[in-house]
């Protein structure tokens, strides 16, 4: 946070020598293997995606229903957690 409001600072003294800078959203697969993206009903099922910590991945899906399971423990996620609002937690480490 501080980063950004040295940036912010600097960027408003002197507006044409600090770059702006781009982030990019990451891909729909960017953090999910091909088969767990399969699992979960494929990349147009996907609504948004994010780590939550080192061993949990949040997803929030258009149809949970398109969910498999076995496919994802088959894909080496330890265990899945689904909550309302179309949101699952993927625990993929101990």
């Amino acid at each position: 946070m501080f980063e950004k409001l040295q940036q912010a600072f600097w960027k408003a003294l002197t507006p044409d020598l600090v770059a702006e800078t781009v982030v990019a959203e990451p891909a729909a697969d960017a953090m999910l293997a091909p088969e767990v993206l399969s699992a979960l009903g494929g990349a147009s099922n996907l609504k948004s995606q994010q780590r939550v910590a080192l061993t949990r991945i949040r997803v929030q899906l258009q149809d949970p229903a398109r969910v498999d399971e076995a496919a994802l423990k088959a894909a080496g996620i330890t265990a899945v957690m689904v909550l309302a609002g179309g949101v699952v937690h993927l625990i993929t480490g101990l």
